[in-house]
């Protein structure tokens, strides 16, 4: 593989590099699982599509830039690099974005997809239900076709950004004698509707980053169905792709996390006590330089024309994994310390995030699919082994 920037991607990352040094904000914006902080980033999201960086991969007419997948992995490395806000809009913008490019009417990407760049309308995911969480094949919450309308009933749970998002997308049953995978179709559904409650989960910190949603006779128009009427689970497949591939989690969140891992170490290598430390610190950095390299592979065959399936479920593994053992790692270094939530500047400036990015950690095997699911994926599909 060729690993050499074209003149015009070193252009790029350097038309994306100085828009970031003008227009990160000088102090980091409060958590987005805060009423106040996910209006500081939904006001950040509004930034971004000023200068049509929203989602760049995405036609013009819809707020990007046309971009390729290459450039789409400068302009990740050049956004982390500057520090910038996470994505409060990721469900939208990395998943269902990408899904409603591939399978929505022109009409239905001209209604969510320019609201969705600006952050206008911020999007949940409802996948998991209390009796369906990886098992998404047994989801119960029906949507009953009445005319032009479909009225639906049930609960999901553990849906991301539910609680001060706007719109949720997610598998609903059309097709009440339907088991498993059949009778499924893929519905968007405003969270301010009659007959919708939200309830706040909170997270290992204490802040509502999931929710439960419960609806009751909720009537939706069919013009929010995603695909045709039970095709559901084909299209929440391709989300799955999206979401377990390339586009939740790009390389550079993990390089610059592992960076910074580095510079921890170098600034405590004299306290330690542990030299096997410097091992566990090495292979992050190494790790996070491979699930780079392996992305970039990855993104030259799909814009060769080429697909990615069962091999996202890799993917899924090696970065929540490698997440993990960062955060743990980090963990190891600061010691007794590690265990303090940061309240002033100076704690920030010792600590960082990291516990803050441990705790969420601790939710990558598990979210996404888990990652026991991932590997049946693996076995059965890539590796051709019969099921249990």
């Amino acid at each position: 593989m060729d690993l050499r920037y074209t003149d015009k991607q070193l252009q790029f990352r350097q038309e994306v590099r100085q828009w970031l040094e003008a227009h990160v904000p000088d102090r980091p914006l409060a958590s987005f699982d805060t009423e106040e902080g996910f209006a500081a980033h939904r006001q950040w999201e509004r930034t971004l599509a000023e200068g049509n960086w929203g989602m760049v991969t995405w036609p013009e007419a819809y707020g990007g830039r046309g971009c390729d997948l290459i450039e789409w992995l400068i302009f990740e490395e050049e956004y982390y690099r500057a520090g910038a806000p996470l994505r409060v809009n990721q469900n939208g913008i990395f998943l269902l974005g990408p899904t409603l490019m591939e399978y929505g009417t022109e009409a239905q990407k001209a209604r969510f997809i320019p609201a969705m760049a600006r952050g206008d309308e911020v999007w949940a995911q409802g996948w998991s239900e209390p009796n369906a969480g990886s098992d998404m094949a047994a989801i119960r919450c029906s949507a009953v076709r009445d005319g032009d309308e479909f009225v639906i009933n049930g609960q999901k749970i553990w849906s991301t950004r539910a609680v001060y998002a706007d719109w949720v997308f997610g598998l609903f049953r059309t097709d009440a004698d339907s088991e498993r995978h059949h009778g499924l179709s893929k519905i968007l559904v405003p969270l301010n509707a009659e007959g919708v409650t939200v309830r706040p989960i909170p997270q290992l910190n204490g802040l509502p980053g999931f929710a439960e949603i419960f609806f009751d006779d909720v009537r939706v128009p069919d013009f929010n169905l995603l695909g045709g009427e039970g095709e559901g689970w084909r299209i929440a497949m391709a989300t799955a792709g999206f979401e377990r591939g390339l586009m939740l989690r790009s390389p550079a969140r993990f390089q610059q996390a592992s960076k910074r891992l580095v510079e921890l170490y170098r600034s405590r290598q004299n306290e330690l006590i542990d030299p096997s430390i410097e091992d566990a610190v090495l292979r992050c950095y190494m790790d996070a330089e491979a699930y780079a390299l392996s992305t970039y592979q990855t993104a030259s065959l799909l814009c060769g024309g080429g697909s990615i399936g069962a091999e996202a479920s890799c993917n899924k593994i090696f970065w929540s994994e490698l997440d993990l053992l960062i955060h743990e790692t980090a963990m190891t270094l600061l010691g007794a310390r590690a265990e303090i939530e940061p309240e002033t500047e100076q704690d920030v400036a010792e600590l960082g995030t990291w516990l803050d990015g441990y705790m969420f950690a601790q939710s990558g095997p598990i979210y996404a699919g888990t990652n026991e699911i991932q590997r049946n994926i693996i076995a059965e599909r890539m590796l051709g082994m019969p099921r249990k």
